[in-house]
């Protein structure tokens, strides 16, 4: 089977949340203790996807590079592409398209958090589906802000609407796409919308109608944060302290995953909490290495 890839769309509108953030792109602001690029990237990792995409603005892209480099010190190879103009999600997989060379991927938006016991496995589950592609429902209060989840009686997924007035149902889309490696070719076919993007829905839409879509649903077991505006932003960085401080363990760390998995070596941990430096996280990484 083919090696899944990984793109994490960093770009779009929304990049910035507003002109106090002195042009520095949402993404690498921090949520408690670390970039919020880092959630989404301990996501694919956790998938076990090292090969990953970050898709951003040009204006933006050295700050990515010097944020990230090249993924070595994670055990990972990372690309970065830029994203002309916001054009939509289902865009993403056009820009891609060189980068993915028919493989099937995992998009996550780089403004989402994903938490959860047993999210490993929920991935493996995705990630070892071969053909169609996996999204994932999350119930919300708010389901008019996000593509909406609509089923029948029987809970079969009958479409999937965007930002509906009147909500069929309470479940939210995540920001986290298992696709095969149609999705490009797919994503050529998708026509521009009333507010001209290539919507996500509609992609995902021409998999329901060959009956390629799976729709997973994140219980109560599960934390989906989309950091999109200052108060969420505010209550993701909370979530993830006290998290952090009522476990002693921390939430979305790279060096972690890698070094759990085998990407890196102990000498390498090290050096990356040397590089880190003297404080929390970094103290954290060293303790890793005690087991």
């Amino acid at each position: 089977m083919t090696q899944r890839k990984g793109i994490i769309l960093a770009g779009g509108a929304g990049t910035r949340l507003y002109p106090v953030t002195m042009g520095v792109s949402k993404q690498l602001l921090p949520v408690y203790d670390k970039p919020m690029i880092y959630y989404p990237l301990s996501v694919l990792m956790l998938a076990g996807i090292r090969e990953i995409a970050v898709i951003t603005t040009p204006q933006d892209r050295d700050q990515f590079i010097r944020a990230l480099g090249d993924g070595s010190q994670w055990g990972l190879s990372l690309s970065f592409i830029e994203q002309p103009s916001p054009d939509g999600l289902a865009q993403a997989y056009l820009l891609a398209d060189a980068f993915l060379d028919g493989a099937p991927s995992a998009m996550v938006l780089g403004d989402n958090i994903f938490f959860g016991h047993g999210l490993p496995e929920v991935l493996a589950a995705a990630d070892a589906r071969t053909s169609g592609g996996t999204v994932f429902g999350y119930r919300v209060a708010d389901p008019e802000r996000y593509g909406v989840v609509d089923c029948d009686s029987q809970g079969q997924v009958r479409a999937i609407v965007e930002k509906p007035a009147h909500p069929p149902s309470p479940f939210a889309v995540t920001g986290l796409y298992f696709l095969d490696g149609d999705a490009p070719a797919r994503a050529r076919a998708v026509t521009p919308s009333a507010r001209g993007e290539l919507e996500i829905t509609d992609l995902l839409d021409s998999y329901l109608k060959d009956g390629l879509l799976t729709v997973e649903q994140m219980g109560r077991g599960f934390a989906w944060l989309d950091t999109g505006t200052h108060a969420s932003l505010l209550d993701a960085g909370n979530f993830v302290r006290t998290l952090s401080e009522r476990q002693g363990q921390q939430v979305g760390c790279p060096e972690e995953i890698a070094f759990a998995a085998g990407w890196i070596t102990a000498d390498q941990l090290r050096a990356r909490a040397a590089t880190v430096g003297r404080n929390g996280y970094g103290a954290y990484l060293l303790r890793l290495l005690d087991g």
